[in-house]
């Protein structure tokens, strides 16, 4: 041990497999690797240590009481489940609500919460939590139903329903369904409480330390004074014989006193008046007063039964709006009457009247508890009245969630009390057992019948039997005596309900009688193995013990008073009368009220009441419960009617999908609310998260948890009918949609599914085709669901945007049709802007409203007149309509009230004519049989008379005799010497004969002693090996479920695979799509350095422009000085002659016509360098956004194929691991195999050795059996009558005969053992030579993987070697647009310098104007001639630069698509590579279906072989059971030969000697024969077996 560092020595078998750390904590108990006990159990107590109660346990929840209150209920932590599926939320009870809410709305079909567990183990604060969180989460209508309002309904149900017990210290004494009504929008509609099994009798009667209702405690400290006054509760009484004493201690009364103001302020939120809430503290009062009045114990010396002390009983007189004379009336007269009637129901009067007088007479305090206790059952019906009317509602409802809370089972042995317990709690167990039985229906057998149905076949373990025998024990009833009236004990078994109901009634009945009567039905009177069966007796007589749970929870229960349990008490009748008829108008309102309507079936079940048509439908199910069949007869017994009530909530619970919650109880001891210790100080300790490993694990095997969670695991829990999920998956699977149309009629529904499975690639082990439904392994629904959601989320975002977009377009249509509609408005105001003031206009207008006027006002009054007789319909309409709603509601009420008893009625006349018929049948019996009686009779008489006959004559000739022998006296002397001699003889025949009989008596008792210690040995043998068995059986188990872990942990590993060649097929098609992204990116990339290439070659050709516009502008420059020049030398030659200026003027127009045209020139050069440079500008952001893009794609690239190359790896890593440890398991288990091989082999040489011996004892037995049989024959001799020695011989030849037929059988099984040995190695080397086969090919495949590798790492580094090109490219982009900026920046230079040149261009232009006036030479005009053939030169120049330019791009070009040509092929050659990679794949998959194959054959082998060993052991019993009675037959034999051993000289015996000795013989060589083919047999099977492993 790691604590202490002690050595614990445990079995082998007793060892369980763990799990790794990380499922310490597992959230889910059906998730873990490996499922037993003991995972389970430490997983529970992992999560228990670290405050996480809640744990998922497959489709159940299992809740561990905290014994104290966390903070995990919280309206923050109510929010976060919201709406949330069961797979993405954590364990939590909310989690369960939520659920069952959630398929509630998707289904539509009713829902059930049910709560299962001990007492104290936090049932009902569950059921608080669930109810507070479906309100709080579905809402309700104008925010009907609150949470405060569902708080103070269970304050007042802790108040009138629970009480403190030594186990709980706020345990619930009754049983109650919540009902919550939901309408179409999933909102609250309405409500209702049913309650049912009330321990009424708690008031009065309870075990010793236990409190009455908390109720009476509250109101004692917390009645103010005037109540107190109006109570008469100032003064209290010193003792009473309720025991409800006021409390002492000074935290018990400020906690009541905090209690009761709660109470009150809960009556008030759910609308109960006051003067409602007088009346209860009035009956409550009275029922205090009746118990300090009490009761005379045997009457007075009248014999009258009264009160003890009358001064309180005219109190509760008082308080209960009656007199003292009618109260005592009530309780104590009438009660012979009242107990005879109730046992007429059975038999006739005079009977019952005969039974009453010989059965116990009702004492006066019995007769005060039954009035106490009927007070208190109408008080506590007519508070759940009170709460379902607050609770009702009129709206309409479509479906409903019920939430089933009842009390825990009682033990008080677990409290260590040293009492038995009471009927009360059988009750409250009996009802927890058939709870846990509907759980092992719905988990266990509707499941298994569904897979039957639907033709799955699912090995699983052998499920064990359901709580069945512990519920019959309680209620199983007979299939005539119930119905049969009469009072006669029959056979037949019954349960105990029914016993206690029959002894209630018969004379003489009593406890002791019921008990015997029920042992002798089901149990044994040893009480010595728990495990078979689960009755036993007690220690004392009234004591029986009863194993619930499965025989994990014994419960000892205590009888004594039982049966007045099932007699009815007028008392308790009488007080719904007392009630009723109280002058108290408060009360009688109340409870007349009540009776008017039937609110209660046979004064079982509280809560009928509501108007809803869920809560009608629930009230007509229990009706029918209580008045169908049995139940129509039996309804008005008393203990038949718990049996009723609990059908009714096992029926109505039933009819809904049920969601179960396992309550589990941490350890022993007093548990209860937490604020109730927080409020005093009291902080919790760090003990309370401890646990009772033995508590715990008796809880677990008693709900079968562990079975439960086996079969989900491996089997299918979710379902679902071809054509729904069809119907609800096919958005999965859009190409299918495409391919036949989304209305296509479906012919073949499973044909369809299939389809659609294998468009999803579902792994096949997931799910089984049904014949009417799919399967799906756990887990796999959800998956698809959370597929489907994401597919409807992307269809709706796509929906969306088509509606978005066609909103704009409408809009956009509209703003259209608006910008029309405003200029028509726009046109018409210009219009009447024109003929405003035109007169006929103003005419036109002045006088159209005025008619317009007078026409609506006409019509005004016509409408006006339409609107008051459509008001006046309108109202008629409606008061006729709730007349009709009106007669409607009471027509529909009066339906439901006629059909209900119209069904009772049909009911009781059912089972009258069922009883009419038994009584027929019965009566018929009984006087055929009576004829027979009869016939026998008188034949007998006949008999008789003919005997008597006889005898008179042979007195006659007897007398005759004897005068013959008086007169032959004289002749009589010789015969009367004869007569004495024989007489002697007789006599020492006589002695002889004693003595050897008293010889042989006491060999016999020798021989008796010796089989009696034979017997004990054999006898501890077989137990010897029965518990060897029981740990074989064991130990296969435990192999067992760890054999089905490991499968479920395989197919786990092989759906894994199958995801991850998903993954892969899905990234070779993004490596794909990828490549053709590179190749389309390549593709743009070189038609952009096209078109930079012509940019560049346009760039150097506007730069050579420039330059040459430069140089014109110098030229420019330089004429503009010589013209100044030339201007100042004009300026000084004034005196030139007029012929001079005209032809100065004639060459000025001359060179203002060239300037002219030079200027038209520059300005197109201008805009074509304009263009030319937007468009530069354009390509130059183009290509950087894709030379951006391009390298982000590029990063991205590389990261996921480095990405994709490491999990690759590590793919292959793991597969490898997975390969090997599964070969190691599977060495493992041939290992185990070989040892249990080996220890048969070792049996079976033990049982030929024991063979051995018994052949060398028989050998000596047969020496002694001819002394034997001589003596038998001389003694044979000496008697006359020779029968005992033929019947010996007979037995003996049929015990050969025996033998015989049963080696004739073991030889016909030993031939066919070998036909199938022989199959079986035809099997086994045909399996080898395939396992041969498929290891070759898996060697062969991990070579031409292997070279597959070597091939990828080659083509890996080529790809990095074009990666390394591909960035060689991508840097001479980056200087190619390096030197587009520097061309950039130069062009924007020589715009700057073109618009200089422009300015001084606009200067030379104005002084060519003053010019004009001016003489200008001819030289200046060549010159500037000549300057333009210059330009024209430059001009020619530059072209030829620009055609070079151009060649030089091409050979570019060139080059690059050798480059995208060499990428191609290796973009091919990887392409190749992948195809034959996935053909490998491929091959690799067939190879694992291979080896399943394989491993499914091995399954077989080992079956048939499992086959071989059963018939050898059924044949090794056959011959152990012939060996024992050979032994048994020579020892008889043997001892007979001891005993006359020296008297064998008979010859005439011989011949039968000789014959026996044969017939022996003959048998020793038959038993050698069976050995030796049992020998050979198992010789085969070890061959077998060698040949297998083997294999």
């Amino acid at each position: 041990m790691e604590h202490d560092g002690t050595v614990l020595d445990v079995d082998e078998d007793d060892i369980e497999k763990a799990n790794p750390p990380s499922y310490d904590r597992s959230e889910d108990l059906a998730s873990l690797l490996y499922l037993n006990e003991s995972s389970v159990m430490h997983c529970l107590r992992q999560r228990y240590g670290g405050n996480l109660i809640h744990t998922y346990a497959g489709p159940n929840m299992v809740v561990i009481n905290p014994l104290s209150m966390p903070s995990m209920y919280s309206e923050k932590v109510m929010n976060m489940f919201k709406g949330c599926r069961r797979e993405d939320s954590a364990p939590h009870i909310y989690s369960v609500a939520q659920s069952a809410y959630r398929n509630l709305l998707t289904t539509r079909q009713d829902q059930s919460i049910v709560l299962l567990g001990r007492s104290g183990s936090g049932k009902t604060t569950n059921c608080q939590h669930l109810v507070q969180y479906l309100v709080c989460i579905a809402g309700s209508t104008g925010k009907i139903f609150s949470a405060e309002k569902w708080q103070a309904v269970y304050t007042i149900l802790e108040a009138f329903g629970s009480s403190s017990t030594t186990i709980n210290t706020n345990a619930s004494h009754f049983s109650h369904v919540v009902s919550l009504d939901f309408d179409q929008a999933g909102q609250v509609a309405s409500a209702s409480i049913q309650t049912m099994l009330l321990e009424k009798l708690r008031v009065s009667r309870r075990p010793e330390g236990e409190s009455t209702f908390n109720v009476f405690y509250y109101m004692m400290v917390g009645a103010d004074s005037s109540l107190r006054t109006e109570l008469h509760f100032n003064h209290l009484a010193e003792n009473s014989a309720f025991g409800i004493l006021p409390q002492s201690k000074p935290e018990d009364k400020q906690r009541s006193l905090q209690q009761f103001t709660k109470l009150q302020a809960a009556m008030k939120v759910l609308g109960i008046s006051s003067e409602e809430q007088k009346a209860l503290w009035l009956i409550l009062g009275a029922i205090y007063h009746l118990g300090a009045a009490g009761a005379t114990k045997d009457g007075d010396e009248v014999g009258r039964r009264q009160f003890a002390r009358h001064e309180w009983a005219q109190k509760a007189a008082y308080l209960l709006g009656c007199t003292l004379e009618e109260l005592s009336s009530s309780i104590f007269k009438h009660q012979a009457k009242g107990l005879q009637h109730s046992t007429s129901f059975r038999g006739p009067p005079d009977e019952a009247s005969q039974g009453d007088g010989l059965g116990p007479k009702v004492t006066a305090l019995e007769c005060l508890e039954a009035m106490a206790s009927g007070l208190y059952s109408e008080l506590f019906t007519l508070v759940i009245s009170l709460i379902n009317r607050a609770l009702k509602s009129s709206q309409h409802s479509l479906c409903s969630l019920l939430i089933v809370d009842t009390p825990g089972f009682q033990n008080p042995r677990l409290a260590h009390q040293q009492r038995g317990a009471t009927f009360e709690e059988l009750c409250h167990n009996y009802t927890q057992e058939r709870l846990q039985t509907l759980f092992h229906e719905r988990t266990f057998v509707k499941e298994l019948e569904r897979y039957k149905e639907e033709n799955i076949e699912l090995a699983l373990d052998d499920i064990e039997s359901n709580t069945s025998l512990s519920v019959a024990v309680i209620d199983q009833a007979s299939t005539q005596a119930t119905l049969v009236r009469t009072l006669a004990r029959t056979d037949e078994a019954r349960g105990l309900l029914w016993l206690m109901e029959e002894e209630a009634v018969q004379p003489g009945g009593s406890e002791e009688t019921m008990l015997e009567r029920l042992f002798s039905y089901y149990g044994s009177a040893q009480g010595e193995n728990k495990g078979a069966n689960l009755l036993l007796r007690g220690e004392k007589p009234h004591l029986f013990l009863l194993g619930h749970s499965h025989g994990t929870n014994w419960v000892e229960y205590n009888t004594q008073g039982w049966l007045n349990h099932a007699k009815h008490n007028p008392a308790a009748q009488n007080a719904a009368t007392l009630l009723q008829d109280s002058q108290k108008k408060n009360i009688s309102a109340l409870f007349m009220g009540r009776a008017s309507g039937a609110t209660v079936l046979s004064g079982s079940i509280a809560g009928l009441e509501g108007s809803s048509q869920l809560a009608l439908r629930r009230a007509t199910s229990m009706r029918k419960t209580f008045t169908t069949g049995v139940a129509a007869v039996k309804k008005k017994s008393l203990c038949i009617q718990v049996k009723l009530q609990v059908d009714a909530l096992i029926d109505m619970v039933r009819r809904s999908k049920v969601h179960f919650v396992h309550c589990l109880l941490p350890k022993v001891e007093a548990v209860g609310g937490g604020d109730y210790r927080m409020a005093h100080g009291e902080s919790p300790d760090s003990g309370l998260m401890t646990l009772d490993v033995s508590l715990l694990r008796a809880q677990l095997r008693g709900s079968k948890l562990l079975d439960a969670l086996r079969i989900y695991r491996q089997g299918y829990p979710d379902h679902m009918v071809f054509s729904e999920f069809r119907r609800r998956f096919d958005v999965l699977a859009p190409h299918l949609t495409k391919k036949y149309g989304r209305h296509y009629i479906v012919t073949d529904e499973k044909r369809a599914v299939e389809e659609l499975l294998e468009s999803l690639e579902l792994e096949k082990s997931n799910y089984h085709m049904g014949l009417s439904r799919v399967f799906f392994r756990a887990g796999i629904l959800s998956r698809l669901e959370e597929q489907r959601d994401f597919q409807t989320r992307r269809n709706i975002s796509l929906f969306q945007a088509a509606c978005r977009g066609y909103l704009a377009r409408q809009a956009f249509k509209k703003r259209k049709i608006q910008d029309l509609a405003i200029r028509c408005i726009q046109k018409n105001i210009k219009k009447n802007r024109g003929v405003k003031d035109w007169p006929w206009w103003k005419l036109f207008t002045t006088v159209r409203p005025l008619i317009e006027v007078q026409l609506t006002e006409e019509q005004i009054r016509g409408k006006d007149e339409e609107i008051q007789q459509l008001k006046q319909k309108l109202e008629k309409v409606e008061k006729e309509r709730n007349e009709l709603r009106l007669n409607s509601d009471r027509l529909e009420s009066r339906i439901t009230e006629l059909s209900a008893e119209l069904a009772d009625e049909r009911n009781t006349g059912e089972s009258a004519s069922q009883l009419l018929e038994t009584e027929t049948s019965e009566r018929l019996r009984l006087e055929k049989d009576m004829k027979d009686l009869q016939v026998k009779f008188d034949s007998m008489k006949k008999e008789m008379e003919s005997m008597e006959m006889e005898v008179m004559e042979a007195r006659l000739i007897r007398a005759s005799e004897l005068s013959g022998e008086v007169e032959d006296d004289e002749t009589g002397g010789e015969w009367r010497l004869k007569y004495e001699r024989a007489i002697r003889e007789i006599e020492f025949t006589k002695k002889r004969l004693q003595q050897e009989l008293d010889d042989k008596l006491e060999v016999e008792q020798q021989n008796k002693r010796q089989l009696e210690r034979r017997i004990s040995d054999l006898e501890a043998d077989y137990e010897e090996s029965q518990r060897n068995i029981q740990q074989l059986k064991k130990k296969a188990q435990r192999l067992t479920a760890e054999l089905q872990d490991t499968k479920l942990h395989l197919e786990g590993q092989q759906s894994r695979n199958h995801d991850l060649e998903k993954k892969q097929r899905k990234f070779d098609s993004e490596l794909s799509a990828a490549q053709d992204e590179v190749q389309r990116e390549r593709s743009l990339r070189e038609k952009l350095a096209r078109e930079k290439d012509v940019l560049t070659g346009e760039v150097f050709g506007l730069r050579q422009q420039l330059e040459d516009k430069d140089l014109e502008a110098c030229a420019v420059n330089l004429k503009l000085e010589q013209l100044e020049a030339e201007v100042q030398d004009l300026n000084s030659q004034e005196s030139k002659d007029e012929a001079s200026l005209a032809k100065v003027k004639k060459q000025l127009r001359d060179l203002e016509a060239k300037v002219k045209d030079q200027e038209e020139e520059l300005d197109e050069q201008a805009g074509t360098i304009q263009m030319l440079e937007q468009g530069k500008l354009r390509l130059e952001m183009e290509m950087e956004r894709l030379r951006q893009t391009h390298s982000k794609e590029i990063e991205s690239k590389d990261e996921e194929v480095e990405e994709i190359r490491q999990s690759c790896s590590k793919k292959l890593k793991q597969m490898e691991v997975q390969l090997e440890e599964e070969y190691d398991e599977k060495q493992k288990v041939l290992k185990e195999k070989r040892e249990l091989e080996s220890n048969f082999l070792s049996v079976q040489d033990q049982v030929r050795g024991g063979d051995i011996e018994v052949e060398k004892r028989l050998r000596k037995d047969l020496k002694r059996t001819k002394a034997l049989l001589a003596d038998a024959q001389i003694m044979l001799d000496h008697i006359k009558n020779n029968a005992p020695s033929k019947r010996e011989i007979a037995q003996l030849k049929n015990q050969l005969e025996e033998s015989e037929f049963t080696c004739a059988a073991a030889v016909k099984a030993r031939k066919s053992m070998e036909v199938e040995i022989e199959d079986l190695h035809v099997q086994m080397e045909d399996i080898s030579k395939t396992k041969q086969a498929l290891e070759e090919q898996l060697s062969r495949l991990q070579r031409e993987k292997n070279d597959l590798q070597s091939r990828m790492e080659e083509d890996q580094e080529d790809f990095n070697e074009l990666m390394k090109k591909h960035k060689a490219a991508v840097a001479q982009s980056a200087q190619n647009l390096a030197q587009i900026s520097d061309l950039q920046a130069q062009l924007e230079d020589a715009l700057k310098e073109k618009q200089e040149i422009q300015e001084k261009m606009q200067a030379l232009q104005s002084q060519m104007e003053f010019q004009e006036q001016s003489m200008v030479e001819k030289f200046l005009v060549s010159r500037q001639e000549a300057k333009c053939r210059e330009l024209e030169t430059k001009l020619e120049f530059e072209k030829t630069q620009v055609k070079r330019l151009e060649s030089h791009l091409a050979r570019l070009k060139e080059n690059l698509e050798k480059l995208t040509e060499e990428r191609d092929q290796r973009s091919s050659s990887e392409i190749r590579e992948k195809e034959q990679n996935k053909r490998l794949q491929r091959q690799i998959r067939d190879i694992k279906e291979e080896m399943a194959e394989l491993a499914k054959k091995e399954a077989e082998a080992s079956r048939k072989k499992h086959e071989l060993e059963m018939d050898i052991e059924s044949l090794e019993a056959a011959n152990q059971s012939l060996q024992a009675d050979l032994k048994l037959a020579f020892k008889r034999i043997g001892d007979l030969q001891a005993a006359i051993e020296d008297e064998m000289e008979s010859d005439d015996n011989e011949d039968l000697i000789n014959s026996l000795q044969d017939m022996v013989t003959k048998y020793q060589k038959r038993k050698n024969k069976i050995i030796n083919a049992t020998a050979t047999l198992c010789c085969h099977t070890n061959t077998t077996h060698e040949h297998y492993y083997l294999c």
